[in-house]
């Protein structure tokens, strides 16, 4: 695998004017461009179920946006604002049920002026509430150990942020939040509670467009990847190798895996560019339980990414019989996995997604399914009025 890849090779002018602010009128009306076989043709996305059929199957993120963003005022008038960016110490999950109090890993705008702790009322059904926020620590990544604790304390901290939090558009989005953006910056299948980015390309799916997928007899199934802030997070370094890659908590059932292995011998479509880091990462924790390498489910940002020695058959039925081993219903691990142009997808066999940001690690996945062709690709975007980045036009590229 070349590590020695220069960012200015995946870098194009992106004019502000293709940026999408705000989502389309209808989701499942914005543009569809597709990539298969060397050849680039358009639809609108509500058409995608015709370019699928029986012999594939979709896997989506189900994870669901919290309203990640708090601002607060001191008592001089400075506005602080705290992006809640992932737990400290626990699993999403737990830190959302939290009562009282809970930590989170946070960036801080203004943060000279955070020099003690802020309080913020709030009103809950009617009831008046008070969340205290103390800065206890601070990371190397220029963020902070947040102390966060509540009255009353039988509120849930996803309670509590459904008070006072707002949506976490995107940094390139330069406009207030809007009440629109809290459903429309949500995909329609959003389950489980943790990202603080949209998994996007799950933004133009409406249940109809679900429902004539279900009519066609194509399978479907879903994994949960919280998405991290840092999957904004430009390529500053020229080189990659230099690049450290952000860290994703993920996480599948018994089930879907075993719906995996039912359907191993279909062409596997992932919806997003989170879905098909958290399957092959999967795939790449198959490998490592069944060379008894520990119960380490980490995949470090530069695994060894083409020394398969399983097949995806194998590689499934590894994690199935260590779960039945461990008696687990689902499987938490968490992935730094970069997926490069040299890197050969294991599981994922096309993609559905958006168009990314230029010298993005999201531009060099999509350069693993469709190599240098993403030039051509998104210059044909370009000069055809797609709208680019979350709220723009979606991809389909086998």
């Amino acid at each position: 695998m070349n590590k020695n890849l220069n960012i200015t090779d995946y870098n194009y002018h992106l004019p502000e004017e293709k940026i999408a602010f705000f989502p389309c009128k209808n989701r499942d009306e914005s543009k569809l461009l597709v990539y298969k076989n060397g050849t680039i043709s358009e639809s609108i996305f509500k058409q995608i179920p015709d370019y699928l059929d029986d012999n594939c199957m979709l896997v989506f993120n189900d994870t669901k946006v919290i309203q990640a963003r708090i601002v607060c005022f001191k008592p001089t008038g400075s506005r602080i604002e705290l992006f809640c960016l992932e737990p400290y110490g626990m699993l999403h999950s737990a830190a959302l049920a939290a009562k009282g109090s809970c930590k989170w890993k946070c960036f801080v705008g203004n943060n000279k002026r955070f020099t003690e702790p802020l309080t913020l009322e709030f009103n809950h059904k009617n009831e008046n509430g008070v969340l205290h926020i103390e800065k206890t620590n601070t990371f190397n990544d220029a963020s902070f150990e947040i102390q966060f604790s509540w009255t009353p304390k039988e509120l849930s901290f996803a309670e509590v942020l459904e008070c006072v939090g707002k949506t976490p558009l995107p940094p390139y989005i330069q406009r207030d939040t809007t009440d629109e953006d809290t459903h429309r910056y949500q995909t329609v299948f959003a389950k489980e509670k943790g990202s603080v980015a949209a998994p996007t390309a799950g933004l133009h799916f409406t249940d109809e467009v679900l429902e004539k997928i279900r009519q066609k007899n194509i399978p479907t199934d879903a994994i949960t990847l919280h998405v991290g802030a840092g999957t904004f997070k430009p390529v500053t370094e020229t080189y990659i190798e230099n690049h450290i890659m952000h860290a994703e908590q993920f996480s599948f059932t018994k089930e879907t895996v075993m719906n995996l292995l039912k359907n191993s011998d279909k062409r596997l479509l992932a919806v997003g560019t989170t879905t098909a880091r958290a399957l092959e990462s999967l795939f790449w924790i198959g490998e490592k339980l069944a060379s008894h390498k520990g119960g380490d489910l980490h995949i470090p940002q530069w695994h060894d990414q083409n020394s398969a020695q399983l097949t995806v058959t194998q590689s499934l039925e590894a994690v199935l019989f260590y779960m039945n081993q461990h008696k687990l219903n689902s499987l938490h691990a968490s992935t730094s996995l970069m997926v490069t142009p040299y890197y050969q997808p294991k599981i994922v066999k096309g993609i559905i997604t958006n168009f990314h940001q230029p010298k993005s690690t999201l531009l060099l996945l999509i350069s693993a399914f469709v190599g240098d062709k993403w030039k051509v690709i998104y210059q044909y975007a370009l000069d055809n009025d797609f709208r680019f980045l979350s709220y723009g036009d979606a991809c389909l590229f086998w």
